[in-house]
């Protein structure tokens, strides 16, 4: 990059088709977990996926905030050749991705939000649905390791899994896809979480919608889960406040690609297919 981090990214299908599609992970402070997302649609399109700097394969220490991370989106399409690119953002990248229309929304084509962003209106609600999916014992187990100012490898992952199997709607298959997550996608970069934390407090998007819907491409949607701790009704509110289509799929929860991969696929694809042209 232009100031010399080393970002670590890959490549999914045919590089020479125009425009790609940018697969954005969530977080933030998370390495790349999208791995199972893009051959769903690498047949429509080259899909590229990163590690955000600062996680993964993307080492680097110093303060993060948005406007560095946009940056980096911004430079990874020069690199990559493509004056546009789709944007795909799960999570935390949902919110990156709208950033990044704020800043860029000429390389833009299209914008798919998957099950985010989350919005301040949102966050009493999935506290609520994630303490009511959790037991006694567990929510004091979770107190306590968050808690301790040090923790060892079993203790992280331990922490992790709890925090995470909450999110699927099939609660037995729930603990085992957090639990393995919990081992992947290591380590988590809290100092990150907690900087990007604070900036989007101070600057939620959600007091940026109109401004939003000014710099959106027309090729905008959202996507949710309706078994997501996160409330689906959160994400209608963002959907009406930016006049876009917001898709339910039941029985999924926040990661849809376990649950029911087929449904996400198709509306994946669809998505695509109608923003390349074919």
């Amino acid at each position: 990059m232009t100031d010399a981090a080393r970002i670590r990214w890959n490549a999914l299908g045919d590089t020479t088709r125009k425009p790609p599609v940018v697969l954005l992970h969530g977080g933030p402070g998370l390495p790349d977990y999208l791995g199972d997302v893009a051959p769903l649609v690498a047949g429509l399109a080259p899909v590229y996926r990163y590690d955000q700097r600062g996680t993964g394969g993307s080492a680097w220490q110093g303060r993060h905030t948005f406007a560095r991370h946009v940056r980096d989106l911004a430079e990874l399409l020069d690199v990559w050749r493509a004056p546009q690119a789709v944007l795909i953002g799960h999570s935390y990248g949902a919110d990156l991705a709208l950033r990044f229309c704020l800043a860029h929304r000429e390389r833009v084509a299209a914008v798919l939000l998957m099950c985010g962003p989350m919005t301040e209106e949102g966050r009493p609600g999935y506290r609520a649905e994630r303490d009511r999916r959790t037991s006694p014992a567990q929510q004091e187990r979770l107190h306590e390791l968050e808690a301790l100012t040090r923790r060892t490898e079993d203790q992280e992952a331990e922490l992790l899994t709890l925090h995470w199997f909450t999110d699927h709607a099939d609660p037995e298959r729930g603990r085992l896809w957090a639990a393995q997550a919990a081992r992947r996608r290591r380590p988590v970069n809290w100092a990150m979480n907690r900087e990007l934390g604070a900036e989007g407090r101070k600057d939620p998007l959600s007091r940026r919608l109109n401004e939003l819907r000014a710099c959106l491409p027309a090729a905008t949607e959202l996507l949710g889960g309706v078994a997501d701790p996160r409330p689906v009704s959160a994400l209608e509110s963002v959907a009406r406040g930016l006049g876009v289509r917001l898709t339910r799929i039941e029985g999924a929860g926040h990661e849809p690609w376990l649950e029911q991969p087929d449904v996400l696929g198709a509306h994946l694809r669809r998505f695509v297919r109608d923003a390349v042209g074919g």
